[in-house]
């Protein structure tokens, strides 16, 4: 459907649930575009009608408590109806329980000013070992399979953003945030930090690079060797 492809403005999908953050968007899109049009329609209608004239009396009208119950009723209907829309994708997204198993990596991204710390663990599975694998503002995942992210964060609050992935997430120091995402196409993606954090905020900039899967091992088996 070529509709659910507007906004063009967005950036390239490349998630296997970005799709469904895509019709959540366009649909709330039209929503408030056409709550947006109508009521500036009517607007206008009441600039034009109760214009200044010469010769005419002020009205004083009174409200109506039947349209103020229709308005406030409708707004919470497609307010609710869009909740509702969006809670499965926001379970499948955010709940650890839903998230899906047998993941192709697993990695802790540390937020701290000014960087992303990625960890990846060795042999043992465990973090905080010799055999761990630290990298500084890269993140290094297979193609079409599941990668769960362990997110902290050092100092101050930051937030893991990578637009393409659709997937947004803030980090808190002293807690650990999981996600999860499947990204669908190779290729290198920017991780902004999306959460004003300092003064060096507009610097923290790591990248996402997504590999075919023998590209994957390839590079793990390099880095596991130095």
């Amino acid at each position: 459907m070529k509709w659910l492809n507007f906004p063009a403005w967005l950036p390239e999908n490349v998630s296997t649930f970005g799709q469904g953050v895509d019709n959540l968007f366009v649909l709330i899109y039209w929503v408030t575009s056409i709550v947006f049009l109508a009521v500036m329609a009517v607007l206008i209608v009441f600039i034009v009608k109760y214009r200044f004239q010469e010769g005419r009396k002020a009205e004083y009208i009174e409200g109506s408590t039947t349209l103020e119950i229709v308005w406030t009723a409708a707004t919470t209907v497609i307010v609710f109806a869009l909740a509702m829309l969006s809670l499965p994708q926001w379970n499948r997204i955010k709940f650890p329980s839903q998230f899906p198993g047998n993941p192709g990596a697993v990695v802790q991204v540390n937020g701290k000013q000014f960087n992303w710390d990625m960890t990846y663990p060795g042999p043992d599975g465990e973090w905080g070992t010799d055999d761990d694998l630290q990298l500084e503002n890269q993140l290094h995942v297979p193609v079409n399979e599941v990668v769960h992210i362990r997110l902290t964060a050092d100092d101050v609050i930051h937030s893991f953003f990578v637009p393409q992935l659709r997937l947004k997430q803030d980090a808190l120091p002293g807690r650990f945030i999981n996600m999860w995402f499947e990204a669908t196409k190779p290729g290198t993606y920017e991780i902004p930090c999306a959460e004003l954090c300092g003064f060096g905020h507009s610097g923290m900039l790591g990248y996402l690079t997504v590999h075919t899967a023998e590209d994957y091992e390839a590079w793990k088996n390099e880095r596991w060797t130095e």
